[in-house]
């Protein structure tokens, strides 16, 4: 599709590896004020951009030649790299909408964290563990990078207030029916 009025992206990023029990924050709603970025110059278009990052650390242990990996899956809001142009923004419920379908892609990479927690803590892992765990994430990853195009897609960057309906309700199911954080899927 062509960008015409939004495009947001969260950029999921692995960033390392270290030592932390199992652990994740809530899930939150997104203000004005978790974009101080700068606008894009020559952003065909482009109202708004959120950037969110996942960090994933993990420390294994082994038990009847078995490992288990006790991890720690955060999810920033990277403030400086996300923003909306404020002189585009002619009234509070364009603000509202567009806070909304911002909200959409945040929520989309909560629910990345939430099923790497899941699955990472339902798997046994071999000796190698290491690029084991880097497969997991790898696949969740590339699933929710689809969900986060698909979504910009369908909405036409929330021009398509039906569609944009349907993704709000769809996030809100998610978030209602999530399984608890060491569940299994």
């Amino acid at each position: 599709m062509i960008l015409k009025y939004l495009r947001a992206f969260c950029a999921c990023v692995l960033l390392g590896l270290a030592l932390n029990p199992a652990s994740a924050q809530p899930h939150r709603i997104l203000t004005i004020n978790d974009f101080q970025g700068a606008p894009r110059a020559n952003g065909r278009g482009v109202v708004a951009y959120t950037n969110c990052t996942i960090d994933f650390k993990y420390q294994a242990s082994r038990n009847n030649g078995q490992y288990r990996i006790h991890a720690n899956v955060r999810l920033f809001m990277n403030n400086y790299k996300s923003w909306i142009d404020r002189s585009r923004i002619t009234s509070a419920e364009q603000l509202a909408e567009i806070l909304k379908h911002e909200q959409g892609h945040y929520t989309i990479a909560y629910l990345e964290q939430q099923e790497v927690l899941r699955a990472i803590e339902r798997t046994r892992f071999s000796a190698n563990y290491q690029n084991e765990a880097m497969n997991i994430f790898n696949r969740i990853d590339a699933k929710y990078k689809q969900l986060n195009s698909d979504y910009d897609e369908d909405t036409q960057h929330m021009v398509n207030r039906q569609q944009q309906r349907s993704w709000d309700i769809y996030f809100a199911k998610r978030l209602q029916y999530m399984p608890e954080e060491n569940a299994s899927l």
